[in-house]
């Protein structure tokens, strides 16, 4: 009984801070009623502000790909770009081409991108480090120029533009990448917390170790990278849906450099972290516009003064988790009516 009521909990309160994070925004932005007012006058929620959390959560979706393979399986990957840009052109082609529903060309651009994340990685896991990451680096390139010159199916370097006029509105928008962000990040915590996933963290720690105790390194080295080119391939599908607008430079070596940031940022291994940091950073992005090209040496510069006074990242390797502060709250509750009671008896 204790277990199933664990369960429940790991199940419920996810879900209802889930629907909270979804529901409440889109009522806010999309009807304006007396409750609204408040956060319509001090600019707190609005079509902008919608669309800035939109683009925050397709980073967020790209941050957790990257911090599968650099902070969960300890390989070092800089070409996710690569696999995000396959998933945002297959997405189009899937919907526009093959007229194959918007769910469903999501769901599909993210197996074409894990198909090439297991094509890529079969030949190439097997080295480490420095090498790993170069590798990675040209397999961005060349699916950056490949795109470019596939003018038929991408449209050249000019890009492919996909309309679908139900994504343009915000609130929709918003709530789509919100849901399906939770849906990333639960899924993954979950799959970490299965014995596949210590297995990972264990080949993390100490390959050797791990090898010595029947763990196949290579086999869960690959499942890993696949998992993480899923993940990638569905945050292309979602930006191509809602930036409506894709080239071949989004698997360029800056992109990825990039989320590599925000997991940095974030804390190496901690999942919530990644999500937070991307939050963070696409939002001071827009917040300085207002300094022009000023800009450009601000930014870096903060990232700077973070890595040396929090080289960890915010979160380090914990995790936020609503269970637990829905049960210190719960505690927190219970002991002031604990209070209360005996004062009233005395």
């Amino acid at each position: 009984m204790e277990i199933m009521e664990r369960r429940l909990k790991n199940i419920l309160i996810p879900g209802g801070a889930a629907f909270a994070a979804v529901l409440i925004p889109v009522l806010l932005i999309r009807f304006p009623v007396p409750v609204n007012l408040f956060f319509v006058r001090f600019k707190l929620i609005d079509a902008y502000i919608a669309q800035v959390l939109t683009l925050g959560g397709i980073n967020a979706i790209l941050a957790i790909s990257v911090n599968m393979i650099t902070g969960v399986t300890g390989q070092l990957s800089i070409g996710q770009a690569g696999f995000m840009a396959i998933g945002a052109y297959s997405c189009i082609a899937f919907t526009a081409d093959l007229h194959i529903p918007l769910p469903l060309s999501m769901i599909l651009a993210g197996f074409m991108a894990a198909l090439f994340g297991f094509l890529i990685g079969f030949p190439t896991l097997k080295l480490t480090g420095d090498y790993l990451a170069i590798v990675t680096l040209g397999f961005g390139e060349i699916i950056r120029v490949l795109l470019t010159n596939l003018r038929p199916l991408t449209g050249g370097a000019n890009g492919r533009s996909f309309t679908i006029v139900a994504m343009l509105r915000p609130e929709l928008a918003f709530a789509t990448v919100t849901l399906s962000l939770i849906i990333v990040l639960i899924l993954l915590q979950n799959f970490l917390r299965s014995s596949y996933g210590r297995a990972i963290l264990a080949v993390r720690e100490d390959e050797v170790a791990a090898n010595a105790n029947g763990i196949g390194v290579f086999r869960y080295k690959m499942t890993g990278f696949v998992i993480a080119s899923f993940i990638a391939g569905i945050g292309g599908a979602l930006y191509a849906s809602v930036i409506s607008f894709v080239k071949p430079d989004v698997a360029s070596f800056n992109k990825s450099i990039d989320y590599l940031i925000f997991v940095v940022l974030g804390g190496m291994g901690s999942m919530t972290g990644s999500v937070l940091a991307s939050y963070v950073l696409t939002y001071l992005q827009e917040f300085l516009r207002i300094l022009q090209d000023y800009r450009l040496v601000i930014y870096p510069l903060i990232l700077i003064f973070v890595m040396l006074f929090r080289p960890q990242g915010l979160l380090g390797m914990k995790e936020l988790s609503f269970v637990r502060l829905a049960g210190r709250f719960g505690a927190f509750v219970r002991r002031k009516r604990a209070g209360r009671g005996e004062h009233g008896h005395d």
